[in-house]
């Protein structure tokens, strides 16, 4: 498996320059000031650098969600019981969950994987294989790794072969967006206690302490945020003295859920297609990613800015800036739906809007907005 990660790997490029000097020029000569429509440019530009290609659409999308349970919460560090995982899990493909009501109106495809959820899913919803009849399935993608992982305050989460194949099953998930005609996808997650994971992959990652980077998740009380902070400290600081590895990192103190999400953040750039991270877990995994081949950042878009307390770590150490601000603290790929909006409006703007010389507009009243002022 080791071996077949690193081709998936080696296989990730940088973007397209010429394709974004092309938008950029496209964006000097629509008819408005340079730089005016401001995060609307800057992502028509990023999609050309993706797909190649100046103008783009991003109509057909998806969202990835990866769902697992995690032994953590043996130490009470959760406010839900894990029979939430389960119950969300199968929610999901009923469009009953906060994405999934979402998903819903905005006609969006729901990919639902079972990573290592703890209580045995139905049969009857479950598949082998993430396409059917040429399209992604609308039951739930078996990958279950184990009935949850270890718990990480006494031992490590799980192997590192788990967790090299949940990543390849987010590389799997990718590929099959891509193959589905996707132009755009995000990555969600369910797991009752990945609030703690999540803080321990990045408090490995950056140094932050637990103080900085837990916080409450559901609503834990304030005798569970404690105990919460001091595992999460422990746990981060074994995880480093065993190994700096990424992928040993995410064995010690992650969850398949996350690893699943590296992986599909990875296959993003493997594939060459738009990713949007969600909320505070999904900035984690992204981070995690990074930091396993750099060049995938290149490949994500920010949507919401999460309340959680680590959510602004994670995204200023990916070099990141979240679209926009709901107060949502959600998960599950719920802030995705909007942020596809606001891609479809940059392209929107890259595509219908003419340039001066298309509008026949003269552009010399222009000149003093070079040096600033616009109007």
């Amino acid at each position: 498996m080791e071996k077949e990660l690193k081709q998936f790997i080696d296989k990730i490029e940088g973007l397209d320059v010429v394709a974004m000097e092309e938008a950029e020029s496209r964006q000097e000569q629509l008819a408005k000031p340079t730089g005016a429509l401001g995060v609307l440019e800057e992502l028509s530009i990023q999609l050309a650098g993706i797909t190649g290609n100046v103008k783009n659409k991003m109509d057909k999308q998806a969202i990835v969600v990866m769902s697992a349970d995690n032994g953590v919460v043996e130490e009470g560090v959760a406010s839900a019981p894990q029979s939430v995982t389960y119950s969300q899990t199968i929610n999901f493909t009923r469009g009953l969950t906060g994405v999934g009501s979402l998903a819903k109106y905005y006609d969006i495809d729901l990919l639902v994987v079972d990573c290592g959820v703890k209580m045995n899913l139905p049969k009857d919803l479950l598949v082998a294989s993430p396409v059917e009849n040429g399209e992604l399935t609308k039951k739930i993608v078996d990958r279950r790794m184990a009935p949850g992982t270890n718990n990480l305050a006494v031992e490590p989460a799980m192997i590192r072969e788990q967790a090299i194949a949940s990543i390849i099953t987010g590389i799997e998930c990718a590929k099959a967006i891509k193959y589905t005609g996707h132009d755009i996808f995000g990555v969600g997650e369910m797991g009752i206690g990945n609030t703690t994971t999540s803080a321990c992959i990045l408090s490995a990652l950056t140094g932050a302490s637990g103080n900085e980077v837990v916080g409450r998740g559901g609503g834990l009380n304030d005798a569970g945020l404690m105990k919460k902070i001091d595992i999460v400290n422990r746990a981060s600081q074994r995880a480093v003295m065993e190994s700096e590895d990424v992928i040993d990192i995410l064995a010690q103190v992650g969850g398949f859920d996350i690893c699943a999400m590296v992986g599909a953040y990875l296959g993003a750039a493997v594939y060459k297609i738009p990713v949007v991270i969600d909320g505070y877990i999904s900035a984690v995994a992204a981070l995690a990613a990074t930091k396993i081949e750099p060049k995938c950042k290149a490949y994500m878009i920010g949507s919401h800015e999460s309340t959680e307390p680590g959510y602004l770590i994670a995204m200023k150490y990916l070099g990141l800036t979240p679209l926009f601000n709901l107060k949502m603290r959600l998960g599950e790929g719920s802030g995705c739906p909007i942020s596809f909006k606001i891609v479809e409006a940059a392209c929107a703007t890259m595509n219908l809007m003419a340039t001066f010389e298309e509008g026949a507009i003269d552009a010399d009243y222009l000149e003093e907005g070079k040096e600033g002022n616009f109007f």
